[in-house]
């Protein structure tokens, strides 16, 4: 193998690929990253056996040519040779060199061959949207999915396609994050319904954060697919069904209350460094004179109490919950003003942003 790229072009791809590079002691060839030249172009790899990630460069190709380096040690060499031409070329495959204009140095590696090979995702259903919208929705979601892997179904993101609407669904049964994005009406299309892992749902998010266009997203029975311009994320699927959370969410409310997101946040914040010492529980009340007060029980390190004005309508009300399952859901609303829908203290408590109809978020109330 002989290929000549540009320095910048070289490191942005070892940096996408590295994101699935896996820490393996068994199988040290996971640590690696795989590089493969075809035809003009050069192509990287790397899998932790859940996630694959590989990533297509057009470039000048002299020789075609194989193998895996150390994933670390190649992209942080990369990352210290100035921007400029750099030629990568394959010693008796298991030996990469690589020149610039001031230096020469070679790494050790691992025979391509042992590089697992990543499946190939049958298209037995597709589906194409913007990649600013499905980043929006896997961040608005993703916090909520559980870091318990002893069920392993509430550890992932739940993708319901159907019709004209994809539904994000994530909960730990603690709260829950529900997201629709239209998509193109199709009258034929079937329902198909997956559970990606929670991992690569964020990782999925970060490469979209740095994309633009629009993402194909390919699902098969065992896993699922998606591409973005030069980037394919492969990843397997989690087992099992999904809960039906939709009688989870109430449907009416005694009482809904509208108040300035950056507001409640703030006094969110103030009132949880009281409520750690007694399991993050905070309280509040709301009255029709327009004020919520959030509050504590005293602890050993104190208490308080915070007041802010509100829009109600409704009964007045009370209610406790976590209140960093609030904070979480805060900063990723996207709008000034936030709604809260309350029905009883034993009841979830709603929240959704004043505009948008298409999220809702949800946490399972506290004893008060």
């Amino acid at each position: 193998m002989k290929v000549f790229c540009n320095q910048k072009e070289l490191l942005n791809a070892l940096n996408i690929v590295s994101k699935a590079v896996s820490q393996n002691v068994v199988l040290p060839v996971l640590n690696n990253i795989l590089i493969k030249t075809e035809g003009k172009e050069m192509f990287f790899a790397a899998t932790n056996l859940e996630i694959a990630i590989k990533y297509h460069l057009q470039t000048d190709v002299r020789n075609e040519g194989s193998m895996t380096v150390p994933a670390k040690l190649f992209t942080n060499y990369i990352s210290l040779l100035p921007d400029e031409k750099v030629e990568l070329s394959v010693l008796d495959n298991l030996t990469l060199a690589i020149k610039s204009s001031s230096s020469q140095t070679k790494i050790k590696g691992i025979h391509a061959d042992e590089f697992p090979l990543i499946p190939k995702t049958e298209k037995d259903h597709t589906l194409s949207i913007p990649a600013k919208e499905l980043e929006k929705a896997l961040n608005q979601v993703v916090f909520s999915a559980s870091l318990n892997t002893s069920r392993p179904v509430l550890s992932g993101v739940y993708f319901l396609f159907d019709k004209d609407a994809l539904k994000l669904v994530a909960t730990d049964s603690y709260r829950l994050s529900e997201r629709k994005i239209s998509t193109k009406k199709d009258k034929d299309a079937a329902r198909v319904e997956c559970i990606v892992p929670a991992r690569t749902a964020f990782e999925l998010s970060k490469l979209l954060s740095k994309s633009t266009g629009d993402v194909d997203i390919t699902i098969s029975k065992n896993q699922i697919l998606f591409a973005i311009g030069a980037i394919e994320l492969t990843s397997r699927l989690i087992e099992g069904k999904f809960p039906d959370y939709e009688r989870i969410i109430p449907k009416t409310s005694k009482t809904k209350i509208l108040t300035s997101t950056s507001d409640l946040e703030l006094a969110m914040k103030r009132v949880s460094l009281f409520a750690k010492e007694d399991s993050n529980s905070v309280k509040i009340s709301v009255t029709n004179d327009g004020k919520m007060m959030i509050s504590t029980e005293e602890t050993k390190v104190g208490e308080e109490k915070a007041e802010i004005s509100v829009t109600i309508e409704g009964e007045n009300n009370k209610i406790a919950f976590n209140a960093q399952y609030l904070l979480d859901v805060l900063p990723v609303l996207g709008e000034d003003k936030v709604c809260l829908e309350i029905n009883d203290k034993l009841s979830p408590v709603v929240v959704r942003p004043q505009k948008n109809a298409d999220y809702t978020y949800i946490i399972m109330p506290l004893k008060i």
